[in-house]
């Protein structure tokens, strides 16, 4: 028996039956919607809902506002300003600086030769940020009901003004001394150490004896010097002697002694440089001019300082001393020597070095490395430190590191304070454009959407009672860029007021009336 065909029959009427109540429902707003779409009816606003027929009737949804105040629906109410469209020059439309009464200023501003010439070395110094040609946005305007209503909004406003820009590399770094300022001093002859004057990190000055070394080489020296000057008198008396004779005596001989006199005075000369070789000078008429004794005088203590000599007799002090002097104002660094230690001369005694005057060694990559130049400031600061020096860019390196592919460049950093320790490492920014009076505003005022950045300026009748609250958008075109503000090249001036704080309001509105269902009906 076959029971299936009624089971879904009564089955089939059953869905027919429970679908019923929704078909009559749908039937009914077809009805209702082909009703309004004929007589032009809409649905109430939120406002008619809540009993107010007149504040619903005149309410613009798209730009939330009165609609008969709206001046983006209605344009007479508030003409636009001319536009002037884009401007190729500078990368922005409606361009404050091609044409000032665009500014939302009380009087039209001047825009000075100096203004330009910033403006021009900013987009010349490397490639900045673009904006789009197409972008419409600077032809809106944001307009709020009220004051109250902005304050509600928390939007926050401040005056353009002009600071300090700065566009640096940055780069570790390592402070060094100044190879220029640091003395390695050595011992000129080989001999014992006789007294040592100064240690490690004693200050001293140019000049200053460090210690005395006796050196065998020192009193062959002064002992040669003497000889040959002893060689010069006689050789000179007896040229005199013979040509004091007249006739008795023949021009050959008289040769002879002239040449033999000449060849002591270049034996004294030779000795004379050998002592200057080690460090010791005195002039030749003061050697060929004095007395034996009075030679002896001069060249016993020859070389040492004044305040040296007064604690050393000349009776029971050795002649053969060598002073070691200070070449440079400084710092000892390395002074390990001790009273009769014999030393040589490859050996360094002390190595003096003037603290104040460092290197900075920065590692750029070769990308960074083209765009420095020689002379350029560089700010550093040390690992943990809190402020900078300045120093200038004084080397590039001609070739990158084999290992590391980076390049090396040095700033002469001047230290008088003795804040840095060499061998230390920081942070090193060589300053490739500065401008000490550059257009900036905060961060949060500038927006992007895609195609353009803008700020919102206020109008510049905003203020007076019965005005519009409204807020021009302009396309602006940035430049340099920190933790705070941004650099504006081109777009507003100084002293126009800019939304600073809750932009991001105003760009979510711009947005919405972007993607709204049209402009007020009623305009």
């Amino acid at each position: 028996m076959n029971t299936s065909e009624p089971i879904e029959r009564r089955s089939l009427l059953s869905r027919v039956v429970g679908a019923a109540p929704t078909l009559v429902v749908l039937a009914l707003l077809g009805g209702v919607a082909w009703w309004g779409h004929s007589t032009g009816w809409t649905l109430p606003k939120r406002a008619a809902l809540a009993g107010d027929k007149k504040e619903a009737d005149d309410w613009c949804a798209e730009h939330s506002v009165p609609e008969s105040v709206c001046v983006e629906c209605n344009h007479k109410l508030a003409p636009h300003a001319p536009a002037f469209g884009w401007c190729s020059t500078h990368g922005v439309h409606n361009c404050p600086l091609e044409h000032p009464e665009v500014a939302q200023l009380r009087s039209v501003p001047t825009v000075t030769t100096d203004e330009l010439a910033r403006v021009k070395r900013a987009l010349e110094f490397t490639e900045r940020p673009e904006n789009s040609p197409r972008c419409k946005l600077h032809a809106r305007r944001i307009q709020f009901a009220s004051a109250e209503a902005v304050d509600k909004a928390g939007i926050g406003v401040d005056v353009v003004g002009t600071d300090a820009v700065v566009e640096s590399l940055s780069a570790s770094g390592e402070i060094g001394y100044d190879q220029t300022r640091v003395a390695h001093l050595s011992t000129r002859a080989p001999g014992a150490v006789f007294r040592v004057f100064k240690r490690i990190g004693d200050p001293v000055k140019a000049g200053d004896l460090l210690a005395l070394v006796e050196a065998g080489d020192v009193g062959r020296a002064k002992s040669d010097l003497r000889q040959a000057v002893a060689a010069v008198d006689s050789k000179t008396q007896a040229l005199a002697t013979l040509k004091a004779s007249g006739g008795a005596v023949i021009d050959a001989r008289v040769r002879e002694a002239e040449a033999a006199l000449r060849e002591a005075r270049i034996r004294v000369a030779a000795t004379r440089q050998a002592l200057v070789n080690l460090g010791l000078t005195i002039d030749e008429a003061e050697v060929l001019n004095a007395t034996d004794e009075q030679l002896e005088r001069k060249l016993h203590f020859l070389g040492l300082p004044a305040h040296a000599t007064k604690s050393l007799d000349p009776r029971t002090t050795t002649s053969n001393l060598l002073p070691v002097c200070a070449p440079i104002d400084g710092v000892i660094t390395t002074g390990d020597v001790v009273t009769s230690e014999v030393v040589d001369v490859a050996r360094v005694l002390f190595e003096v070095v003037d603290t104040s005057r460092l290197w900075v060694t920065l590692d750029l990559s070769a990308e960074q490395a083209r765009r420095v130049k020689l002379g350029q400031p560089v700010r550093f600061k040390a690992d943990g430190g809190k402020e900078e020096s300045v120093g200038v860019l004084a080397w590039r390196s001609t070739q990158a590191d084999t290992k590391t592919r980076t390049v090396k460049v040095r700033a002469d950093l001047h230290d008088p304070d003795g804040r840095y320790l060499a061998n230390t490492f920081g942070t090193g920014r060589i300053v490739l454009r500065e401008e000490p009076k550059a257009v900036v505003v905060p961060n949060a005022a500038v927006q992007w959407d895609g195609n353009c950045f803008v700020v919102f300026v206020q109008d510049k009748d905003y203020r007076k009672p019965d005005a519009y609250k409204l807020f021009h958008v302009r396309s602006v075109r940035t430049g340099a860029k920190n933790d705070t503000h941004t650099e504006i090249i081109a777009g507003v001036l100084p002293g126009e007021v800019i939304v600073t704080k809750n932009a991001e309001v105003l760009r979510g509105e711009l947005f919405r009336g972007n993607i709204g269902e049209g402009c007020c009906s009623g305009h």
